[in-house]
C-alpha cells in the first residue's frame, strides 16, 4: 500500500484523480481578517491549480452560494470558462445548499449543474439594499452637512430622504444586470431551458422543479456521480488557497504588530458584514 503512494498516479492502472474545488460563502470583494468571501481574488489561484491537473478529465467545482455582488459572480463564471477552454476539460458543477442568484451564475460555468434535490436553485434577479437613517438624525438633533460638486454625487445618502430620481436610476441599472443574466441564462442551459412566468423574476426552487424548468441537468452528489463516470478507482483531489493567520487566504503574508491593531478596527466591520452574510442565507432558509 505504501509503495502504492509512491507511484505517480497516471501510472496506476484505472485510477482517475479529479480536482475538487469548493467555492463557498457571500460572493463580494469585501471580508475581514477572519473570514475570505468569495471574489475573483480569492479563487482565481485555486482555479488555476485545479484546471492545472493535467490527466484529469474534468474539473469538479462544488457551489454553495446566496449569491452577492454580480460584477465577482461574472469574472469567476468567466475565469471558469477561460480555463476550461484553454486546457480543454469539462467542468462539473455540485450544488450543495444553494446556488442562486451570483452563485447561479457561477453555477452556469458547468458543463452540467448536478443538485440534491433538496437544494435552492435559481434567484435570477437583481437586488439592492440598504438602511436610511434620516429620521434617526433628526429625532437626535443631528444636522447632516454635505457639500458637493456636481449635483448628483451624493444619490441615495443614507442620511438624507429618498428621491425619486435616485431610485429611477438605480431601477435602471439593474434592469440592465438582470438582462446580461438572463441572457448568460439562455446563452448557457440552450435548449434545456424550459421558461415559465416565473423563470426570471427572481423565483428559486428546490432542486426537482429546477430540474424541470431545465436550471439543473441532474441529481446526485459528488464522490458517487463521479466513481460511477470514471470508475470505482476514481480519487478526488480537493485543491485549497494557502491559509494565512485565521485561515483567511493571504498568501505571502505573515501577522506583524502593526497588523494587530488593523485586525481589531476591522472586527467591529466584520460584526455588520456577518449581520448581512446572515440576512442572505435567511432569505432561503439557511
Amino acid at each position: 500500500m505504501q509503495l502504492k503512494k509512491l507511484i505517480p498516479a497516471k501510472f496506476r492502472k484505472n485510477e482517475v484523480v479529479i480536482p475538487v474545488v469548493r467555492l463557498s460563502g457571500v460572493i463580494s470583494t469585501g471580508g475581514s481578517a477572519f473570514k475570505q468571501n468569495l471574489s475573483l481574488a480569492s479563487t482565481a489561484q485555486v482555479l488555476a491549480k485545479a484546471f492545472a491537473f493535467k490527466d484529469a478529465p474534468v474539473v469538479a467545482i462544488s457551489v454553495n452560494s446566496p449569491g452577492g455582488s454580480p460584477v465577482q459572480s461574472r469574472l469567476i463564471y468567466s475565469r471558469i470558462r477561460e480555463l476550461a477552454e484553454e486546457k480543454d476539460k469539462k467542468v462539473l458543477i455540485f450544488v450543495e445548499d444553494v446556488a442562486a442568484s451570483g452563485g447561479y451564475m457561477i453555477a452556469l460555468a458547468g458543463d452540467e449543474i448536478i443538485a440534491d434535490e433538496t437544494s435552492i436553485v435559481g434567484s435570477i434577479g437583481v437586488v439592492a439594499a440598504g438602511f436610511g437613517f434620516d429620521k434617526a438624525i433628526e429625532k437626535l438633533g443631528i444636522e447632516r452637512r454635505v457639500y458637493t460638486a456636481g449635483k448628483n454625487k451624493v444619490g441615495l445618502d443614507a442620511f438624507q430622504p429618498e428621491k425619486k430620481a435616485d431610485i429611477d436610476h438605480v431601477k435602471k441599472l439593474q434592469l440592465d444586470i438582470h438582462d446580461i443574466f438572463i441572457n448568460m441564462v439562455k446563452e448557457r442551459r440552450g435548449d434545456r431551458l424550459v421558461e415559465n412566468k416565473d423563470t426570471f423574476t427572481g423565483m428559486f426552487w428546490t432542486g426537482r422543479p429546477a430540474k424541470e424548468l431545465g436550471l439543473i441537468d441532474g441529481f446526485g452528489h459528488m464522490s458517487t456521480v463521479l466513481k460511477e463516470r470514471y470508475g470505482e478507482k476514481t480519487k478526488l483531489k480537493l485543491v485549497q488557497p494557502k491559509r494565512g493567520f485565521f485561515g483567511r487566504t493571504v498568501p505571502g503574508v505573515s501577522i506583524s504588530s502593526e497588523m494587530t491593531s488593523a485586525i481589531a478596527s476591522e472586527f467591529a466591520g466584520g460584526i455588520l458584514s456577518a449581520v448581512e452574510e446572515r440576512s442572505l442565507w435567511q432569505r432561503f432558509g439557511l
